[in-house]
């Protein structure tokens, strides 16, 4: 065990998480109430932090952190952490997104077929007593190219669950080679945007990659397209998506994600948003969900059990 051995948790996690770190001789402390100010305050105490997003771990906090050796965020994505300044202060960065690979798959799966098949705009008539067969006729995605953007634990997975739709999926992915298998094909993002007919968005949320989906990008797909984002919502200008949508460009979208979210990923400030969400909230080929494609009762407990076997292999060993 290492001298220092104070864990403080910042944001809530599953219980199993906390419960194995204490087993193993750690210090927990639940600082999931705790104000910015106050974990500035302490975090020279602790040799552990674990995180899911609630604050942004930079350069103020990290500075202050005299005697931190790890940095565990359950989950996927690290924008919420300084990984380059906290690399530089000998801090190991964790996270964990094995845990909700399967989740997202699923939800993406979900939300490619409610478009396809007009779901949940069938769904809204029928309950208001509305009953229209023809205007409900959906399309099939057998046959259909279906392009991954982001080839990781997210985009294989959704691969994975898309083999028995006969589709012929490819994926781009700008630092990886070589994972051509049974699910998928390697593709330059010419081809992406030659054969596209459904476009699933699987990217973590960079300086490279923010506002990578803008109008120039979509103009350069040859067919109009489904477009999917489970990854983080300012991949996608949101502008230039709803010009797409108004030109038929995009035929369909299912948004998990919006450029609009807070760090936390929670509570839009419905008055406070602009007239592009107010026109995906109302459109019918449009699905909007809260940020839950990974949020799921099994994903939950994964990110514990994952982050914990790191923290004994990469930490304590």
């Amino acid at each position: 065990m290492h001298k220092q051995n104070k864990i403080l948790l910042i944001d809530d996690v599953h219980d199993s998480l906390p419960k194995a770190l204490s087993s193993l001789g750690f210090d927990v402390v639940d600082g999931t109430a705790y104000s910015e100010e106050k974990i500035e305050q302490e975090i020279r105490e602790y040799y552990g932090l674990v995180i899911r997003s609630r604050i942004f771990l930079g350069e103020k906090l990290l500075s202050k952190a005299k005697n931190l050796g790890f940095i565990a965020r359950a989950g996927a994505g690290m924008e919420s952490i300084d990984v380059s300044y906290a690399e530089s202060r000998n801090i190991r960065c964790l996270n964990s997104p094995e845990g909700n690979r399967d989740a997202v798959a699923e939800h993406c799966l979900g939300l490619l077929l409610s478009l396809s098949n007009k779901l949940q705009k069938a769904n809204n008539e029928v309950k208001r007593g509305i009953w229209k067969r023809e205007e409900n006729r959906g399309f099939e995605i057998g046959g259909k190219t279906v392009s991954i953007i982001g080839y990781g634990n997210m985009g294989s997975a959704f691969s994975q669950r898309l083999k028995s739709m006969n589709v012929h999926c490819i994926a781009y992915d700008k630092y990886k080679t070589a994972y051509t298998d049974e699910f998928v094909k390697e593709s330059t993002m010419e081809e992406v945007f030659e054969y596209t007919d459904i476009l699933s968005l699987h990217l973590p949320l960079t300086e490279e990659t923010r506002y990578l989906v803008d109008k120039n990008y979509l103009s350069r797909f040859k067919k109009n397209i489904v477009l999917i984002n489970t990854a983080r919502g300012p991949i996608v200008k949101t502008n230039d998506l709803v010009e797409a949508l108004q030109s038929k460009k995009i035929i369909a979208a299912a948004l998990d994600v919006l450029e609009y979210e807070k760090t936390s990923f929670e509570n839009l400030a419905m008055e406070a948003l602009p007239d592009s969400f107010h026109f995906l909230a109302k459109a019918e080929n449009v699905i909007l969900t809260p940020h839950i494609a990974g949020w799921t009762v099994e994903s939950r407990r994964k990110h514990g059990e994952i982050l914990l076997e790191k923290i004994k292999n990469q930490i304590i060993s």
